[in-house]
């Protein structure tokens, strides 16, 4: 029985330990989190922090793995990588990871590149506001500031004027785990949507794309997704630009396969750039979603491609299935008691799967990032207006009630 290490058991995890253990792996999971469910799932279990390079290696060694995965997960993608290196196991090479989830390195290599790139200076969180403002004195308003290390818009701040900065700083800085921040120009839109979803690579050629709209609320979260919806609204010719653009990184970091998760601007000449480009799954649950929509399971394609064995739709055609589908990230805005979830009758018929994260009583926080999700709701419309009708007021169709 081949034996897979997967880093962490979160519950949007859980669903690549089934896969795995439906393929006929012994499974094997590493999880610092006392209370992550996917312990109980496991065929074995470790209480080791997902970073912790040695301690993952050591296990990795000691069980004789055959492949590592960090299924919809930022801090664990690297670690899998050097991990796997070290061994011998199928990776991308660890270098190329590490640039695609460092926000730093990822926006030098698209500069030097020749990608589109807006301005962008590091810092850390001691250096001198005066410095900070004497080094960006040539940017153009807005300008966000963001960790280098974090994934879910987690620590992003907008800000129009200089007001706020040092509370950005500090906002950043709560959620940086290196202590390298980031200043970049906001990049004004010409699309006028989010480019969000998964693409999947095999022998270093894209073989799915899963492009998809990111929904935001723009009153309380415009920078946080609250959702994603297929198909996208680019034309051809965007999408062209986008594709073409995408294997060009492929090809330059030499990434030889996986399910990668994408976040992409076109400003207003379709010039992409891109926000992310995450070498690994993306999270609330995009592969589960995209499965449905190209009738596939891509989560059993992450567990084998980590395996070194080529996953099952590679070499069949992949047509989206007809309709729209979409998700919908459950928050809330008040820290409380989760109550329940409520859904308007008039878009019951549209649900088709509902995961909920919280039991009655639980303790919620204010929904800040995508570590803050209370679950998702999938949906599947006939029309891309009864979609487009649910994104214009989801605030009253779909609410999360506090006890």
């Amino acid at each position: 029985m081949k034996k897979i290490l997967l880093l962490g058991g979160s519950a949007q995890q859980l669903v690549a330990i089934k896969a795995a253990k439906e393929l006929g792996y012994y499974t094997i999971v590493c999880d610092y989190l006392p209370d992550n469910p996917g312990q109980y799932e496991a065929d074995k279990f470790y209480a080791t922090s997902t970073t912790d390079i040695e301690a993952v290696y050591e296990i990795a060694k000691e069980e004789q793995i055959n492949g590592i995965l960090a299924y919809a997960s930022d801090p664990a993608a690297l670690p899998a990588a050097i991990v796997a290196e070290k061994l011998g196991l199928p990776t991308n090479p660890a270098k190329s990871v590490e640039i695609l989830g460092l926000k730093y390195p990822w926006r030098k290599f698209l500069h030097d590149n020749g990608f589109a790139c807006p301005k962008f200076y590091p810092f850390n969180p001691q250096t001198p506001i005066d410095e900070i403002k004497n080094n960006i004195k040539n940017f153009t308003f807005p300008f966000v500031v963001k960790p280098t290390d974090s994934s879910g818009s987690k620590g992003v701040t907008r800000l129009d004027d200089w007001n706020g900065l040092e509370k950005a700083i500090s906002r950043a800085d709560e959620y940086s785990r290196n202590k390298v921040l980031l200043v970049e120009e906001f990049i004004q839109r010409g699309y006028p949507y989010v480019i969000g979803g998964d693409i999947f690579v095999w022998n270093g050629k894209i073989v799915l794309y899963g492009e998809m709209e990111c929904l935001r609320d723009m009153v309380r979260s415009p920078l946080i997704p609250i959702g994603k919806k297929k198909p996208a609204a680019i034309n051809e010719k965007q999408k062209r630009f986008v594709y073409n653009e995408l294997q060009r990184v492929i090809t330059a970091l030499n990434i030889r396969f996986g399910e990668m998760n994408i976040e992409i601007l076109l400003d207003k000449d379709d010039n992409v750039h891109f926000l992310e480009l995450g070498p690994r799954a993306g999270g609330n649950m995009i592969p589960i979603q995209l499965s449905d929509a190209f009738g596939i399971d891509l989560v059993k394609a992450n567990v084998q491609a980590a395996i070194g064995v080529k996953p099952d739709f590679v070499d069949k055609p992949v047509k989206t299935l007809p309709g729209c589908y979409m998700h919908y990230v459950l928050h809330s805005y008040e820290t409380g008691t989760f109550g329940n979830v409520e859904i308007d009758e008039s878009i019951r018929k549209f649900v088709y799967r509902e995961v909920i994260y919280k039991k009655p009583g639980d303790k919620i926080e204010v929904f800040d990032g995508a570590g803050k999700a209370l679950g998702i709701i999938f949906l599947h419309f006939d029309k891309s207006i009864e979609m487009e009708d649910f994104c214009k007021n989801h605030n009253t169709l779909i609410k999360v009630n506090l006890q």
